[in-house]
């Protein structure tokens, strides 16, 4: 970027640049360019109409990626070229135009990342220039749009799994490729999961990884010849025992036959164990769960036990997963009171942990929470990081501001119509220092304070007003990138997530999964006015004979 260094590391894909762009946005900017309105001053709201899953809440995702955006927008010497190529028309004056522009006009001005959100609250206000502003509309849309999504998604899965239960993200290998499989990982740790099986995305975000092994490790083990050395040290160090032999007594001594069992799996959970003594974790649905997988997961977990370990637990993967949780919780309990004389033992099996996968969607998380289960931790993946209940947002990015002209767009469907103009907004709390609603208001008028009435007014409905006498009035937008540089310091991913647990519990009304409460947002006096004085002048008048 021309004169400009960057403040911020660059956007994580190696895909976001100028060029991932519409068309149309390159055609529009050279059309103001040619009228010579390119540098007129432009305010952009983006922003969404209804929230995502027919749910009353959005968690507000993907800003950090935003404002690398902004930080490092340029064309290369490459890009001027293609769009040479691809538009042989444009002029040579505008490609040189393109060649210098940043975004050193741009002022970004955005609600706290992580933060609950609602329809028409503008996520991000971008006001400079209007043909620069104009070539940002579809990457921020991208950034935001998914991001939000997939965060909302995930807020959602870890309200319907309860507030006892573990999540973790496992959807990589049914992502909508690389950059939405590391965008999943990130956007449902945000949204409150627990870690990801995404190695990537441990290294790239902090994230923590989770993770056992696969039918396919089972299934490679025909008998214990195919563990050449089957010998643990005892955590302490101070011994060294032949785990295959330790474990096939445990069996016989917990009342399983080793007939019965299978004995790849069993030389499997061995070969597991030696590797991951400290940390074992066992899929145990490859051929039989309650006769075959969790009585040999014992016997191991048991001889590992005994050598000072604390075995992890199992995973189920198929069947009726609520029910064998159930089945093997009690297995567990059972071996715990039969080994009572070895307090070590018996204390392993009461912590043991059971996972479930297996195409879990927000339905069956409802469903086993009133039916009843044994689950600890619940791995998802397909239905998570594809949001199978509804696959897109819905952000817009449209114009309400050109120079000193509140602008706005009609349509047929009054949902669409835009609240014009230059905004600000604010959430006003009440005695208890929960919101009441959120207010927008023009940015020249004066803002709602603590303890003074504020008239707020329904942008849609003339007779739906309140007037709110507020305890305290939280600002939304604040300013995160004016003057080429951003401002003020970003916040971790830690942070981000911290912030979107604490909103989620203010919010618990409208993050409810089942029956949740709407909530308002309302327009100031002063800006109802506007809009509906500026939506009879741009309406036509039919006439009638």
């Amino acid at each position: 970027m021309a004169g400009h260094t960057p403040t911020l590391p660059a956007p994580f894909s190696n895909a976001v640049s100028p060029l991932l762009n519409d068309l149309y946005q390159v055609t529009m900017a050279y059309a103001y360019f040619k009228g010579g309105r390119h540098e007129e001053h432009a305010v952009f709201d983006l922003f969404f109409r209804k929230h995502p899953f027919k749910g009353e809440f959005t968690i507000f995702a993907g800003l950090e990626e935003c404002l690398r955006l902004v930080d490092h927008f340029g064309f290369t010497a490459d890009d001027i070229e293609y769009i040479r190529e691809t538009l042989p028309g444009v002029s040579e004056p505008f490609l040189e135009w393109l060649a210098g522009l940043s975004t050193a006009g741009v002022t970004v001005k955005a609600i706290a990342e992580g933060s609950v959100v609602f329809p028409r609250l503008p996520l991000l206000r971008i006001s400079g220039p209007l043909g620069v502003c104009q070539l940002l509309e579809t990457t921020l849309l991208n950034l935001v749009n998914y991001a939000s999504l997939m965060a909302t998604n995930a807020a959602r899965f870890v309200q319907a799994a309860g507030p006892d239960a573990r999540l973790l993200e496992f959807g990589l290998r049914r992502a909508q490729g690389p950059d939405g499989g590391m965008s999943a990982s990130k956007y449902s740790y945000m949204g409150g999961f627990h870690g990801t099986s995404n190695v990537a995305a441990g290294k790239a975000f902090g994230i923590p990884i989770r993770g056992t092994h696969a039918h396919s490790f089972v299934c490679s083990f025909v008998s214990l010849d195919d563990v050449p050395d089957p010998t643990v040290t005892s955590a302490d160090g101070s011994r060294s025992v032949n785990l295959a032999t330790e474990a096939a007594g445990c069996l016989t001594e917990l009342g399983f036959d080793a007939e019965t069992t299978n004995a790849g799996e069993f030389a499997a959970f061995v070969a597991y164990a030696v590797a991951f003594p400290d940390t074992f974790l066992a899929l145990v649905d490859t051929y039989s769960t309650l006769d075959s997988g969790v009585p040999n997961f014992m016997a191991v977990a048991l001889a590992l036990a005994r050598l000072g370990y604390q075995p992890r637990g199992i995973r189920l993967d198929s069947g009726d997963l609520a029910a064998l949780s159930i089945a093997a919780r009690n297995m567990f309990a059972a071996a715990a009171s039969q080994l009572a004389s070895d307090p070590a033992a018996a204390l392993a099996f009461r912590n043991l942990n059971i996972v479930a996968s297996d195409s879990i969607n927000e339905a069956f998380l409802h469903t086993i929470a009133e039916s009843g289960h044994s689950i600890d931790t619940f791995g998802i993946g397909t239905n998570l990081v594809t949001c199978q209940a509804q696959p897109a947002l819905g952000c817009v990015f449209k114009l309400v501001q050109i120079g000193d002209a509140p602008r706005i767009k009609l349509s047929q469907n009054i949902a669409k119509v835009t609240v014009p103009g230059a905004k600000l907004a604010y959430r006003l709390h009440g005695h208890d220092e929960f919101p009441i609603l959120d207010v927008m208001v023009l940015e020249s008028e004066e803002p709602p304070r603590a303890g003074e009435p504020f008239l707020c007014r329904h942008p849609l409905n003339e007779g739906e007003r309140v007037r709110v006498k507020p305890r305290s009035v939280e600002p939304l937008l604040t300013t995160l990138y004016s003057d080429s540089s951003v401002v003020g310091e970003l916040p971790s991913l830690e942070s981000v997530r911290s912030h979107c647990l604490v909103q989620q519990g203010v919010f618990k009304p409208q993050t409810q999964v089942k029956h949740p409460s709407p909530y308002r947002v309302y327009l100031s006096d002063a800006l109802y006015t506007l809009l509906h004085d500026l939506w009879l002048r741009e309406t036509a008048v039919p006439e009638l004979s």
